[in-house]
């Protein structure tokens, strides 16, 4: 439900109409859910030089807690379709149901058991913008790609949203709603945090879902938030 209500607004690409709904709508969530919202709002280039327009949503819990655990997920959706078969389709936003609306509704889904059942720690689920503005497959110039990739977390390192933040541990959704998806351990998830990665992985295979975890390596890193919180944020 909180992916279906994400994706009627239509593509949330900044910018647009639909990208300030989206906004309203995952503040009032979070507002009604956890403890305390910070909204984050920064300016940003694209590849392309385009100054885009990105808020940093955060809900907090238990803000007394030094011991605290990071979550996260973006919630703009691509402005381009350039890995769609049809070239007629490339310059057409997405819809972003999977990419990135279902790490979201994950984390608010979470963040509504939270409040039910408190965590005896400090939460934040910190909802990234400005993730999906990178250089498309058919630009011309793609030198420096990596870095036209998650403005938004690379903006929130820099500048976190309370001063001197620190977290214990984080996890990072993205494209989490695919039917019978599987998931391998990430190149940079294991170059920053093994022991971290090992375990969210062991827990899973004790739990039964070793289908769905699986203990096989990706063969290469991917360039997404969790990269900038570790790499920037550390």
């Amino acid at each position: 439900a909180y992916v279906a209500a994400q994706t009627a607004f239509g593509p949330r690409v900044p910018n647009t109409k639909a990208h300030k709904e989206g906004s309203d709508y995952l503040i009032e969530k979070l507002s009604k859910f956890s403890d305390t919202v910070f909204v984050q709002e920064f300016q940003a280039r694209a590849f392309d030089g385009t100054l885009l327009n990105g808020k940093n949503i955060v809900g907090s819990f238990n803000m007394d807690k030094q011991n605290r655990v990071f979550l996260s997920a973006h919630w703009d959706s691509r402005p381009f379709a350039d890995h769609d078969p049809d070239e007629a389709n490339h310059h057409t936003a997405i819809d972003g149901a999977n990419d990135g609306a279902s790490g979201v509704g994950v984390l608010i889904e979470m963040a509504r058991l939270m409040q039910i059942q408190r965590p005896e720690i400090g939460v934040d689920i910190v909802l990234f913008d400005l993730e999906d503005y990178g250089t498309p497959e058919f630009a011309s110039n793609r030198s420096n790609s990596n870095e036209t990739w998650a403005l938004g977390s690379q903006y929130w390192a820099k500048h976190p949203h309370k001063a001197n933040y620190t977290a214990k541990y984080g996890i990072n959704l993205d494209m989490v709603g695919a039917k019978d998806a599987r998931y391998t351990k990430d190149g940079y998830s294991l170059q920053f945090a093994r022991p971290e990665t090992d375990k969210v992985w062991n827990i899973a295979l004790q739990l039964g879902y070793g289908a769905y975890f699986s203990p096989v390596f990706t063969d290469f890193a991917s360039i997404d938030d969790h990269f900038f919180v570790m790499d920037i944020a550390g």
